[in-house]
């Protein structure tokens, strides 16, 4: 039974898609976390194995680097919560004031830690790599942005974070920004026509226009 003082439980279940800023997924959930009597559920899964739990409301919304698909039998929408710019941060034995200033072409010296190909902000990170002419030694990729982050702090190398979500990396002693690129993490909010009345889906998307379905 929920404690008295706290209210009665109130439950959200989110799905938080694979290759997703999980720093930037925190950020943005910061404004429910403090709900009295909040009893918070995070599955991490692939884009479309969340859209079908959606769609069976196993969960209450997806927290996703795109938007909803076009399938009218889910019956879906989303919105568009953030477009936030990628950096890139590492130990101070990568990020240097010799390195640092020679962002980003330092990044074809240096190993370099990468989410998996088949996020949407790992496309746009290769593209980005093409513009700027870099060949970076990939030296590791991660489904899950976090573990990737815990990497990077254990020194295996530089790793590119949404900014939205980089002042979490305050928990991790040592790691110092080496740059900031054009490139933008998108983070889309996807729910039901169910569950878009949950008060706590509804808090997150107050104020912001929706996507087209």
């Amino acid at each position: 039974m929920a404690d008295a003082a706290s209210g009665p439980a109130i439950r959200l279940t989110i799905g938080l898609s694979d290759g997703l800023s999980k720093l930037a997924a925190h950020s943005l959930l910061d404004p429910v976390l403090q709900t009295p009597g909040l009893r918070l559920l995070c599955h991490e899964g692939e884009f479309e194995h969340l859209m079908a739990d959606l769609a069976l409301h196993r969960l209450d919304m997806v927290l996703a680097g795109q938007g909803a698909p076009v399938n009218a039998n889910l019956k879906v929408s989303s919105h568009w919560l953030a477009s936030s710019p990628m950096c890139w941060y590492g130990l101070g034995q990568w990020v240097t004031a010799e390195t640092t200033a020679a962002f980003p072409a330092c990044l074809n010296e240096l190993p370099v830690l990468l989410p998996t190909r088949h996020t949407p902000v790992r496309a746009a990170l290769d593209r980005w790599f093409d513009e700027h002419d870099l060949v970076p030694a990939v030296v590791g990729e991660f489904e899950d942005s976090a573990l990737m982050s815990v990497f990077a702090a254990r020194g295996l190398g530089v790793f590119p974070v949404s900014a939205l979500g980089a002042e979490d990396l305050s928990l991790m002693p040592g790691l110092r920004l080496l740059g900031q690129t054009e490139v933008k993490e998108d983070i889309h909010a996807i729910y039901s026509h169910r569950t878009r009345h949950h008060p706590l889906v509804q808090q997150m998307l107050q104020g912001i226009e929706p996507l087209p379905d």
